[in-house]
């Protein structure tokens, strides 16, 4: 199986749009739910992604 890659601007993006929605959502895990779908990855990826830009205070999201 081929793991799908998402270029740095998606997963950016894809972080930005969940910082700035965040706040319609009762928690954090509630908006990752609901926005991953709409990116296309996982929710833990998604999760994953917003710990990286927040340890790294960007979005150096190279993995």
């Amino acid at each position: 199986m081929t793991k799908l890659k998402y270029t740095p601007e998606i997963r950016e993006r894809a972080v930005q749009l969940l910082i700035e929605s965040e706040k319609d959502y009762p928690s954090t895990w509630a908006a990752i739910t609901a926005i991953a779908p709409k990116i296309g990855c996982t929710p833990e990826t998604l999760r994953v992604w917003l710990m990286c830009a927040e340890k790294t205070g960007g979005f150096n999201l190279v993995n």
